[in-house]
């Protein structure tokens, strides 16, 4: 029944089902604070799931600390990772498996990340959609600060307990939100936030804000609405259109009161209101533009010569992906040429399956260029007479890097609150 309090979960997970758990979990990712890998985990695989099982049904499983890594982020900045161990990450899984079908009957259409059968070019088409929709309107871009390190451990755990009355899932996630962290061999405990790389931290997330925003809007903000308006969240990223500008501005205003009650705040400086009515004819003020998962959304023209929202890779992360192929490249300045090739090969089919869509060909383009540029450069140092232009272009015709592509087609997908 929806909205009730399920009191009875765990017992879905047994053996087969931590199986499954595992079978679903990378082997590939880092190790946690007791250095085991998957491969160690696998040499004795029943033993070690039976074990984590009735660990975690007795009560007597212990959450041992994440391990701190500081991935770069673009533009000097860092985001914390928390790398769990192995069994952790089986554990989280099996709790996953068993809160999403539960969860996924709650969740509103408006919210795609990391949900089954959802991806962020989905909810990129629900904001053309919603703007074309709309006449562009006005878009509140939002960022909150920090989300992972600020969000608020008794709190959250108060609303999963309006889904979830299984006292050993509630254990568990209580476990994890209080394992701490571990940096340099300190282990710290903060009452606030939880670690980003967690298994479960994404559907913490969603569960926190589909209570924080999502209901909030629905059921409270949208019926005080005097135009149409509509919400797009993806994860902890999220964008209000409106159709008028005094709801926007009444929304701006209530908004940080509102995630101010759970712990939560809006960044001063990266949160605005942007003007993106749809151009017309004669002048007039120029739409503005918004980034959303790594996009930045913008008024082109159409091939039939009318106005139309489009997307086209944000230039941070164009810079980002220059800057992480050149420093893997420094990295492996004297592999041989063909594993470069290769790898660099891989990713940037990798960039252009995220990147590729419709209308973004231009900044696909950029890409290239860039990379070969730097690729020169590297290869120069490995020899005292340097790469000249001509022998590159050798090194491009005989182990040529892939050429942009656009990879993915545009879905129409209207989520309008109250269309």
């Amino acid at each position: 029944m929806p909205e009730a309090a399920i009191r009875s979960l765990s017992h879905h997970i047994d053996l087969d089902w931590m199986a499954e758990a595992y079978r679903r979990t990378r082997k590939d990712g880092a190790v946690g604070v007791d250095g085991q890998t998957a491969e160690d985990f696998a040499s004795d695989l029943e033993a070690n799931l039976q074990s984590l099982l009735d660990r975690a049904k007795s009560g007597a499983y212990r959450a041992p600390p994440v391990r701190r890594v500081d991935l770069p982020k673009g533009g000097g900045q860092t985001r914390p990772i928390g790398v769990p161990t192995f069994k952790d990450k089986v554990l989280q899984r099996a709790v996953h498996m068993v809160l999403e079908p539960l969860y996924e009957q709650d969740f509103y259409d408006c919210s795609y990340g990391f949900r089954p059968g959802r991806s962020a070019h989905d909810a990129l088409d629900a904001v053309r959609e919603a703007a074309h929709v709309l006449g562009g309107g006005w878009v509140l871009d939002a960022d909150v600060s920090s989300f992972f390190d600020t969000i608020d451990h008794q709190q959250l755990q108060d609303l999963l307990r309006r889904r979830v009355a299984d006292g050993v899932v509630v254990r568990l996630i209580g476990k994890w939100l209080n394992a701490g962290v571990m940096v340099d061999d300190r282990v710290t405990r903060p009452d606030v936030g939880t670690p980003q790389g967690g298994v479960i931290s994404p559907l913490l997330a969603n569960i926190y804000l589909h209570e924080v925003l999502d209901r909030w809007w629905f059921e409270e903000v949208v019926p005080q609405l005097r135009g149409r308006a509509s919400l797009i969240r993806y994860a902890v990223d999220f964008l209000l259109l409106f159709e008028r500008r005094d709801d926007a501005e009444r929304v701006h205003r209530v908004l940080p009161r509102r995630l101010g009650r759970f712990g939560l705040t809006l960044h001063p400086e990266k949160t605005r209101l942007v003007p993106f009515r749809r151009p017309k004819g004669g002048g007039g003020p120029k739409p503005g533009t918004f980034d959303f998962v790594g996009f930045t959304v913008h008024w082109g023209r159409s091939r039939a010569g009318g106005h139309v929202v489009k997307t086209r890779t944000a230039s941070s992360r164009l810079n980002r992906a220059i800057t992480a192929a050149y420093a893997w490249m420094k990295r492996h300045m004297h592999d041989p040429i063909p594993y470069q090739a290769a790898a660099l090969g891989r990713a940037l089919r990798g960039h252009d399956e995220y990147y590729g869509r419709p209308g973004n060909f231009q900044q696909l383009e950029k890409l290239r260029p860039a990379i070969e540029r730097r690729w020169r450069q590297v290869l120069a140092r490995r020899s005292q007479r340097g790469m000249p232009w001509h022998r590159f272009a050798w090194v491009l015709r005989r182990f040529p890097l892939p050429k942009p592509r656009i990879r993915r087609k545009g879905r129409t997908q209207l989520r309008l609150a109250n269309a």
